[in-house]
């Protein structure tokens, strides 16, 4: 027998693990790295959890590696009691928090709550855009001051001066831009995305119409 034979015939039964190449390792990316994604994978894992939607529109580079590894993304979320939804009719992708009666679901996720002007100003936002999309517009535009004449009627003494309410208003389109449920195309006019529709469900928005008839019989 040959020196090749007694290195090529080991035992079936060796105990010791055979020795992996130092190429085939898992790149560390950082000391200490016991990841097993791709740096762009998990850079996109990330973005999931810092945002509140990811737009195929607005984002597609993270949204093509969402697509891709949808399946691992969806694993790590689940393992954080967190669910992937994908609306690829619209062209987004959001987290949820799960919960459950049964199971005893930490919950990682607090709620930021609308103010009470960035709810108006969705309201009159999901409006104009399910009123658009009805009429066959494909992409809904709408201006500030539209904004403003509308929303600054459901105000009250109590929410100050009209500076102040004007005020509001801009810091709620500020925030909904900053989320992507609009998009300032020039100065003062804004492209309605249709993640508004997620946002604000159309039942959700009759409940709200409803509260605003009661708000305005009541004032009256």
């Amino acid at each position: 027998m040959t020196d090749v034979d007694l290195a090529t015939e080991a035992p079936t039964d060796d105990p010791f693990i055979a020795p992996v190449a130092m190429e085939a390792d898992i790149e560390e990316h950082f000391p200490g790295d016991r990841g097993t994604l791709d740096p762009e994978v998990r850079r996109v894992l990330v973005h999931i959890l810092q945002r509140r939607f990811i737009a195929a529109e607005r984002n597609r580079r993270e949204w093509t590696l969402l697509l891709d590894h949808q399946q691992v993304i969806e694993s790590r979320l689940n393992d954080l009691y967190l669910r992937l939804v994908v609306d690829h009719g619209r062209g987004f992708a959001y987290k949820q928090q799960l919960r459950s009666d049964e199971i005893d679901m930490p919950v990682l996720l607090k709620d930021a709550p609308y103010s009470r002007a960035e709810t108006l100003v969705l309201v009159h936002l999901r409006t104009v855009y399910q009123r658009e999309s009805a009429a066959g517009e494909a992409s809904v535009r709408i201006d500030i001051e539209d904004v403003e004449q509308t929303v600054l009627s459901y105000f009250t003494d109590v929410d100050g001066s009209t500076a102040k309410q004007q005020k509001a208003i801009r810091h709620a389109m500020d925030r909904l831009d900053r989320e992507g449920i609009i998009s300032e195309e020039t100065s003062g006019r804004y492209r309605i995305s249709a993640l508004v529709e997620i946002v604000l469900s159309a039942e959700t928005l009759r409940e709200l119409r409803d509260w605003l008839r009661a708000q305005e019989a009541v004032e009256r």
